[in-house]
């Protein structure tokens, strides 16, 4: 891997998939490289320590060979090796997120014991808990379950991997998890939601929160294959390309050209004409690629997450321009950035730069049109070195408790069944603005 790295500013390693969480990103390059870059104090990085990083910076003495996936949850990582057939994760590790049987923080990627050995096919993290779906199509969940996103007909946490017994005799394809709720995607194309459901984002046709999987009606009559999660919103698309979103939209993230929640899974008019090929939901926006390799975004834009070009908020799709009209071949939405890789395997970021997670050697936000990764797109402008962590052990780390590290930020007010003066724009009253975290308050 060293080799690899010396060489990295004549030709970077060729990205192979990115993925970003609440303030932290990752990327995966060709040669099993891990590179991580943002904030890091929860060890979400997995460089063995609490340090913000400003560039994208290699995972160093982790070589778990045939790493297939990468995904980031609010403030943890998890990783998937096929070769192993393991399952790894780091980071933030309240309410059991992490799968390892405690709550303890964990600043190097660790293997989830739990799951050794268990071929799997996907992995979705949340803000708060994940899920698994094994080649088998069965379906595994852990981590924070206070409104029932497990889906294990309960309301308490699990600090391991737990089989969703409802999905029995169900092959399930996809899984996407949002902040306190759960849809997935059957191998028949049916959706399914679970969680909280206060604003609709199970597409059940209410606002109840749901404890086990519940088959969401068939929608036009079209076979869904893909599913993904906002904070509060649902984004599907069907065999046919057309998209489809539900849940909440105070600030447009659901591309209907208003500000309505939806309650049931309701089709993009605005992007008709195109086949949608991938989906990203982030806090509070929305991302999709169509089949031709265009990019358009809307929803909550303060910080210029969508890539408009602007900060004002969108309703509906916009086209996020490229240099030389690049095609997008991945995209991936984080609480308030977003980044993308182009089928010339250069990096972009674009949104909240605050603490690093755009990767650009800065903590300031772009607003602009997105902006190159240097150290990791061959046609990066200065050629940069891509940087290695020093692989310190952190086993020394004495753990804080987060209500220690973190104010504690009231929970959100939500509304009740019925109440039509909390929908759309205007339904949330507490909502936190900066990235203090979450926490869950005790009554």
């Amino acid at each position: 891997m060293d080799a690899a790295i010396s060489a990295a500013h004549e030709a970077p390693p060729a990205v192979v998939l990115v993925s970003a969480g609440a303030s932290h990103s990752v990327a995966l390059l060709a040669g099993n490289v891990l590179c991580t870059w943002g904030r890091g104090e929860d060890g979400q990085l997995g460089h063995g320590d609490a340090e913000d990083r400003l560039v994208p910076t290699v995972i160093s003495g982790f070589d778990a060979p045939g790493i297939t996936s990468v995904i980031c949850g609010a403030d943890h990582t998890t990783a998937y090796s096929e070769d192993e057939h393991q399952v790894y994760s780091w980071g933030w590790g309240d309410f059991g997120r992490l799968g390892h049987g405690n709550s303890t923080d964990v600043f190097t990627p660790q293997p989830v014991k739990a799951l050794q050995g268990i071929k799997i096919k996907q992995l979705a993290c949340g803000d708060s808990h994940c899920l698994a779906v094994t080649m088998a199509g069965e379906v595994l969940s852990w981590g924070r379950n206070q409104n029932g996103q497990l889906g294990l007909g309960t309301t308490e946490d699990s600090l391991l991997p737990q089989t969703i017994q409802a999905f029995e005799g169900i092959s399930v394809n996809m899984i996407a998890a949002g902040a306190e709720h759960t849809a997935a995607v059957t191998e028949d194309g049916e959706i399914y939601g679970w969680g909280w459901g206060r604003y609709g984002n199970l597409g059940l046709g209410d606002r109840n929160d749901r404890f086990v999987p519940e088959k969401v009606s068939s929608v036009e009559g079209e076979k869904m294959v893909l599913v993904a999660c906002g904070w509060r919103h649902t984004i599907t698309v069907s065999s046919s390309g057309s998209l489809y979103t539900y849940g909440w939209s105070k600030y447009g993230q659901l591309g209907h050209g208003d500000f309505e929640d939806h309650l049931v899974p309701h089709k993009v008019e605005a992007l008709k004409d195109s086949s949608t090929s991938q989906i990203s939901g982030g806090w509070r926006h929305t991302m999709a690629l169509t089949s031709d390799g265009k990019l358009y975004g809307w929803g909550w834009n303060k910080f210029g997450q969508v890539g408009a070009g602007d900060n004002a908020d969108h309703c509906s799709p916009a086209q996020v321009n490229f240099p030389e009209e690049q095609k997008v071949a991945q995209v991936a939405c984080g609480w308030r950035h977003t980044l993308a890789f182009t089928e010339k395997k250069n990096v972009f970021a674009w949104g909240r730069g605050t603490s690093g997670q755009l990767g650009h050697g800065e903590i300031v936000d772009r607003w602009n049109t997105p902006v190159i990764i240097d150290a990791l797109s061959p046609d990066g402008p200065g050629s940069k070195k891509l940087e290695s962590s020093a692989a310190i052990p952190f086993a020394a780390k004495i753990w804080v408790s987060p209500s220690e590290r973190y104010a504690l930020v009231p929970d959100e007010k939500v509304a009740k069944p019925g109440d039509v003066s909390a929908r759309g724009n205007g339904a949330d009253a507490s909502v936190p603005e900066n990235d203090v975290k979450r926490m869950r308050v005790s009554s």
